[in-house]
């Protein structure tokens, strides 16, 4: 039986928690999280909303813009996120790396990381049945096997597109981190059937998907980016706090807005005590240091 989602983070004002200290007492840990995606050019049928809105299909418009980001927008992406020594988390759509072996070689040559996204992103997780679910997150793990020979590591539903029972799917699955919730600027153990599972904060804030959303553009990023590092990097001298950046190679890799990445993770990267920060690196040290104290201070505090 799925535990109902409020039950399973409990209320902890973040102002009177344990002190979370980072590698080399970093104030921020900061991830980048490029999604690296694949849409299918006829998707199948699903069951809650077309994922292309152009009728009939196919849909080039789309189709078309998010394939620039696999074609083109990816590559430089790649090239900007060397420059600043910074490895990423890559979001990604396992099908991608199978279509893609380019992609997926320039990816596993820089030691960058899987956060699984799903199969594809065309196929969403809303109003599967328990069954169909863990099926599809065993499909993404036997894939991430083949491909790394390891444990697939972190869940982050396609789409966001999770349901009652993803949490305990993903931990019975034996996956370490879960972020389709984003509720914290620290991680967080999430109540499980099968344990706690730790959240590693996502964003839709820092996400290049608000320059199409919203009808923003570069240089409002990259003020969105700032302000939000100078706040947490403030706080962080107290406990630490985690930083992502969430990238789409078809949004922030258009040669109009490329620029200004580079100009957001120079700015960063300026400051001492940020820790260029994998999720699984995050989710292990949170795992190892930080799990003990917070569940004996949610017991303090019943």
């Amino acid at each position: 039986m799925a535990i109902v989602n409020a039950d399973r983070a409990p209320y902890s004002p973040i102002t009177s928690r344990p002190k979370l200290r980072w590698p080399n007492d970093a104030r921020v840990a900061l991830w980048v999280v490029p999604n690296i995606e694949h849409y299918e050019y006829l998707p199948m049928s699903q069951r809650a909303r077309n994922p292309w809105p152009r009728t009939p299909h196919p849909d080039v418009l789309n189709y078309g813009i998010r394939d620039y980001g696999n074609r083109v927008g990816v590559w430089r992406m790649i090239d900007v996120l060397d420059k600043h020594g910074i490895k990423g988390t890559v979001s990604l759509n396992m099908a991608n790396y199978v279509h893609y072996p380019e992609i997926f070689k320039a990816c596993t040559e820089r030691e960058w990381t899987i956060l699984c996204h799903g199969l594809y992103n065309t196929r969403y997780h809303w109003n599967y049945s328990e069954e169909e679910e863990r099926a599809a997150i065993k499909e993404c793990i036997d894939i991430h096997g083949e491909l790394m020979g390891t444990m697939l590591p972190g869940w982050f539903s396609p789409a966001v597109s999770f349901t009652l029972n993803t949490p305990d799917l993903v931990a019975e699955a034996g996956i370490k981190y879960y972020c389709d919730w984003y509720h914290d600027d620290q991680p967080l153990p999430l109540r499980t059937n099968h344990g706690p599972l730790v959240t590693v904060p996502y964003t839709m804030d820092l996400n290049d998907s608000v320059l199409t959303l919203k009808q923003h553009e570069g240089a409002d990023f990259v003020t969105m980016i700032k302000d939000t590092f100078d706040t947490l990097y403030e706080e962080g001298a107290e406990s630490g706090r985690v930083m992502c950046i969430a990238l789409h190679p078809y949004i922030m890799g258009q040669p109009h807005r490329i620029a200004y990445l580079d100009e957001a993770l120079g700015y960063i990267l300026s400051h001492d005590s940020v820790w260029k920060a994998k999720g699984d690196e995050i989710a292990d040290w949170y795992t190892e240091h930080c799990t003990e104290h917070y569940d004996a201070h949610l017991r303090e505090t019943d």
